[in-house]
């Protein structure tokens, strides 16, 4: 049995996603000490993995999604990863600010997957 495309996707765009954000701004808490340069080293070797998901997520979800419409879920997912991470591994304060950025891409996902 197939797995739809949408979950296929919908998958490995978040597991993108976390390994994109680790790579983006982990580093800003676990190798804060250390030069810039092997930060980023560190970052484009984490990154590789982002991209090993991210391109067969968007190779599949381009069967059945427009490109405007993968980027928007691309984004969607992107704030669903990066809220978690920024409270719990950054330890960010939670804010109300999330809220509506969500809403706004409420309404993005909307007027990119109506017919």
């Amino acid at each position: 049995m197939q797995i739809p495309v949408i979950f296929q996707t919908v998958g490995l765009l978040t597991l993108s996603n976390i390994f994109m954000t680790v790579a983006w701004y982990g580093h800003l808490k676990s190798l804060a000490s250390r030069p810039w340069w092997i930060a980023a080293l560190i970052s484009w070797s984490i990154a590789l993995f982002e991209y090993l998901l991210q391109v067969p997520a968007n190779r599949i979800g381009y069967t059945q999604f427009s490109l405007a419409q993968l980027k928007i879920m691309q984004e969607a997912i992107t704030l669903t990863v990066f809220v978690p991470f920024a409270m719990i591994y950054m330890n960010q304060p939670f804010k109300l600010d999330y809220i509506w950025a969500a809403l706004c891409l409420v309404g993005a996902v909307y007027f990119i997957f109506r017919s």
